[in-house]
């Protein structure tokens, strides 16, 4: 299993907001990756194959996978991270996460599944999803 990293989703509070974030990117409007302070020590074990978990309003709700982890350097001269991500937003079983700064490693043990595709939970408002998942229904 692929390691992951998991962080805050700062000013998004519903998946469909990533959702048309990514569409906005494919039009041309911003790129897409996301910039963070610290690199990753252990980007051989993120990739191939690890993915970014979301933490929207308190809850892991979906992850994007990565499709690179690039050293860029800022306007003041500080090196910094740009994580690229591929277009797809999967859902996953909600699982609250307190907040905390930057982003942490998540072994892929300890990962949220997937929602699966034919599951009736994929097409149920998010809001009941993540009330589900608080009382620990789902």
């Amino acid at each position: 299993m692929a390691l992951n990293l998991v962080k805050l989703c700062v000013g998004v509070s519903e998946i469909e907001e990533l959702e048309t974030w990514v569409k906005e990117c494919r039009a041309g409007r911003d790129t897409l990756d996301h910039i963070t302070r610290m690199f990753p020590k252990r980007k051989d074990e993120l990739l191939p194959g690890g993915s970014l978990y979301w933490v929207l309003r308190g809850m892991i709700l979906c992850r994007q996978p990565i499709a690179a982890l690039e050293p860029v350097t800022g306007a003041d001269g500080i090196e910094r991270c740009r994580i690229v991500f591929k277009p797809q937003i999967i859902p996953v079983r909600p699982v609250p996460k307190r907040a905390f700064q930057g982003w942490r490693y998540l072994e892929g043990a300890d990962a949220p599944p997937d929602l699966p595709k034919s599951s009736k939970v994929e097409g149920m408002p998010e809001k009941l999803r993540r009330e589900l998942a608080e009382l620990g229904l789902l």
